[in-house]
């Protein structure tokens, strides 16, 4: 059964910022760019790192160890060494708070 776990207030996460939290024992990070909100689970494909400290640019992020890029809003990869999505989640404000859907 998918139940939305609530997460952080969303004041709490400004512009361009993110934040790594729990759902349901796994790591996910939360991005907020141009007023939408974003979660894909915080691992890189390619060596199973974390990926939320990378550098953003744009709408992708860069993993901090090899440079591999992922789509923020579909956890699509869009560069090597990477070649494998990373999951995304849903995610929304409910109450001035943000919850993601854990599946």
């Amino acid at each position: 059964m998918s139940d939305w776990i609530d997460v952080i207030a969303e004041s709490a996460l400004m512009e361009g910022e993110n934040v790594v939290v729990d759902v349901d024992g796994v790591d996910v990070a939360i991005f907020k760019l141009a007023a939408e909100l974003y979660a894909i689970e915080d691992v890189c494909s390619h060596d199973g790192g974390e990926i939320a400290s990378g550098q953003i640019e744009g709408e992708e992020i860069i993993c901090p160890r090899h440079g591999a890029r992922f789509c923020i809003k579909t956890g699509r990869v869009t560069g090597p060494p990477a070649y494998e999505d990373i999951i995304c989640y849903s995610v929304r404000i409910e109450n001035g708070r943000i919850q993601v859907k854990a599946f």
